[in-house]
């Protein structure tokens, strides 16, 4: 995977848990052809970038924290 698939893999990611549409990391590991280890590192980087991504227990979902 290229610099430029993964920045739009993490843009679409981010898209997936704003709209609260990020159903599991093995569901999306699939739809992205990667490691579910390349999904969590995905998270990880746009953690980095600022965003205060966690996983919320009572909806089961990823969500932004404001």
């Amino acid at each position: 995977m290229t610099y430029t698939e993964r920045k739009i893999k993490e843009k679409h990611l981010l898209y997936l848990i704003e709209n609260k549409m990020l159903v599991s990391i093995e569901k999306t590991a699939n739809d992205f052809d990667c490691s579910k280890k390349t999904v969590r590192r995905m998270l990880a980087s746009l953690r980095e970038e600022g965003y205060n991504i966690v996983y919320c227990r009572a909806i089961h979902n990823y969500i932004i924290r404001k």
